[in-house]
Parts: C-alpha cells; structure tokens; sequence
C-alpha cells in the first residue's frame, strides 16, 4: 500500500539476483503492465480504505479482508493447511509474519481516519531508510555512503509531509493521529521485509510457490486480526453500515491490493529484475493523487510534489552503486 513493494521485492531477490543486467534492461510492454499493476492497486487500497472509512471500522476491515483473501487463496494452495505440509513446523516463524503484516494492514486503515491517502502513500515511501535501519541493528547489514545520502534526501520528503510544507510547522510540529500510525506500520513493514530474505525459514516448496505463501501467512495474520477485532468490539469502537458500494469496496482491498498485486509484482520482478523494477514501486504516490482528485476531491498540493521529488531521489541515490 504505500511499504508492501519493498518486502516483496526483498522477498525476490534471492531467486532473480543471479538473472543477466541485459536481459534485465529490457522491458516488454508486458512487463511494463505487470509493474504498473502493483503501485495502482497499492494507491487503490489507501484512497478505497479512506472512502471506507465512514463505513466499517480499520480494523474489523483489516479482519474481513484477510478473511476473504485467506477464502480466496484456499483452493489455490490448500495442501498447505494440511498435516504434514511443513507449514505447522514453521509456526513460530509464520506466526510472526502474519502479525507483522497484519499490524502494518491494520495501523494504515487507521491512519486513514485523520490522514490523506497522498500523506500516507509519501510517508509510505521512505521505507528504505527504515529498512537500512533495522538492517543495521538487528540484522547486521552494512550502509554505504550513498545509501545514507539517499536517507537524508528521503527524509526531507517525510519532512515536508508531516509539516504540510511549513517551516514554523515543523519547528513545532505537532503530528497528526494517523501520521504517526503510518510511520509505525512502515517500521514494522521493514522488519518483515528482512525477515524475508532469511533463507531455509520455511520448507522450499512453501517459500518457492506465492500462494502457498501467502495462504501461510494469512493462516496466522487472520488469527491475530481476529483478535485485534475482537478488541474493537469489547471497547465499543467497531462498526460496520452494509451497503454494495461498502461491500465492493472490501471486496477490492482483498482481491486486488493483497492477490493481484502479490502476483503481478512477482512476475513483474522475475522478468525485468529488482533494481528496474523497483522503480516502478514510486509511482505509488502518484497514483494515490490522481486517485484522491478522482474519487474525493482532495488537490494535491506544492509541498506533496516536492516531498515525492526528494523520496525519489533518495530512492534512486541509494540504489545506485559505486562504480
């Protein structure tokens, strides 16, 4: 959604590294279309999320959509849920992915109350400094001078979200609700994507086949959302008002941000490689303006084209390497 990308190309990297710069550099009109699916399902689920919200609470939705995908995927990779798959001896590993991701589902839907679906999107974007970070600390991953220049750069951009563009603001700055839930989900976001790249966590034909997975994880991340929902009903804070749109809109966020995206984004990586296809991830941002202006009449304003330039740049500084 905005931080979902950078896991999945991480997740990638191991079974695509050894693919030739050549064939990378290449890109079909076809794989032009798988790359560009992802970022706008990504964009539609924060604007769709924030026309939701009216409507169902964040996380009794973060529940149903895990509910449905779980649904959905089950005759894809059912075998997995069976005894003996080598899913139950993993538990432990995929009990904490499923709450990572779905922390990170949950507190978005959230910020989606107080904050705009372009906000979110942009903060969304400097995931690559959190990730660096949590590298270094827990993971012992080495940064590098331009890595930190492109840290410094994506940082300006998170800046000038929070502080709407003013400097008097950001001197004093005061963040809204839903920014600093954003910033949280993006932090646990990035200890996921590294604990994806962890290699023989999880038997090879689980790890080898994205529905099987996926179905993994949502197995457990629909065990701790239904938790989290039970507590949104015990304090009284959970609601939904059914309606189709409310029911088309969740049906949306389940089938296209989490199924569709997932696998177009695979096969996007797997042909064009992850260093282009990354690029692609940015245009999350954009599609989440053109989307706000559509469907809810929100303008983008200066500071929101200004703080993409600078995560992009940082992105695209950070990503190169010394000759």
């Amino acid at each position: 959604m905005g931080g979902e990308q950078d896991a999945l190309r991480l997740t990638k990297v191991v079974t695509v590294h050894a693919m030739s710069t050549q064939a990378s550099a290449r890109l079909s009109p076809a794989t032009v279309l798988l790359l560009t699916i992802p970022p706008l399902m990504w964009a539609g689920n924060v604007v769709v999320g924030r026309m939701l919200s009216p409507h169902i609470s964040p996380v009794t939705l973060n529940f149903i959509r895990w509910g449905l995908a779980f649904l959905i995927l089950l005759p894809l990779a059912w075998r997995v849920v069976l005894p003996g798959s080598g899913l139950w001896a993993s538990w432990k590993r995929f009990t904490l992915l499923g709450l990572l991701v779905g922390c990170y589902n949950a507190l978005q839907y959230m910020a989606l109350e107080t904050s705009s679906p372009l906000n979110i999107t942009l903060v969304a974007s400097s995931s690559p400094i959190w990730m660096m970070a949590i590298g270094r600390l827990f993971f012992a991953a080495p940064i590098s001078r331009r890595q930190g220049l492109g840290a410094v750069l994506s940082m300006l951009g998170v800046a000038l979200v929070l502080s709407r563009g003013e400097l008097d603001a950001l001197l004093n700055l005061r963040l809204v609700v839903g920014d600093v839930y954003i910033l949280i989900a993006t932090l646990s976001w990035a200890y996921y994507s590294w604990m994806l790249t962890q290699k023989n966590q999880e038997p090879a034909h689980i790890r080898n086949d994205w529905s099987a997975f996926l179905l993994s994880q949502i197995v457990f991340g629909m065990g701790w959302a239904g938790v989290f929902a039970a507590g949104e009903w015990a304090a009284g804070r959970a609601f939904v008002h059914w309606s189709w749109p409310t029911a088309a809109g969740i049906l949306f966020v389940a089938l296209g941000p989490a199924l569709l995206a997932y696998r177009c984004w695979g096969a996007g990586v797997q042909r064009a490689g992850p260093a282009i296809a990354s690029f692609f991830s940015n245009l999350t941002p954009l599609f989440a303006a053109l989307g706000s202006l559509a469907l809810l009449g929100e303008m983008p304003q200066f500071f929101h084209v200004l703080a993409f330039a600078f995560i992009v740049g940082g992105i695209v500084v950070s990503s190169k390497r010394s000759k």
